[in-house]
């Protein structure tokens, strides 16, 4: 009976979502577009604090500090939204943390 219950409440609560097989998140076609093509800007940027002139090491660490900041503290609050989300919506964490997929 309790089995039964929380199949349908499952069904009620995800639609029929489940996670899916294999690994999820970071090496799929997304990412190598987002750093391989869209931040080469970003990377063009950085070479030239370091090698254009007028050449000021101090501030090319101090935009390099910000720059990792900035992405350190995205990625830590992408990592615990994707956590709360997968917990929230799918009843557990999602991948790599958690258990794999069905």
């Amino acid at each position: 009976m309790i089995q039964v219950l929380a199949n349908s409440l499952s069904h009620v609560l995800y639609h029929g979502f489940d996670g899916t097989e294999g690994l999820t998140g970071f090496p799929n076609t997304g990412t190598w577009l987002i750093f391989g093509v869209i931040l080469v800007p970003v990377y063009i940027m950085v070479a030239a604090w370091f090698l254009g002139e007028p050449r000021d090491t101090e501030t090319g660490l101090l935009g390099v500090s910000y720059l990792a900041g900035i992405t350190i503290q995205m990625w830590i609050g992408m990592l615990i939204l994707t956590v709360l989300l997968g917990i929230v919506f799918f009843g557990e964490i999602p991948e790599p943390i958690g258990p794999v997929g069905p």
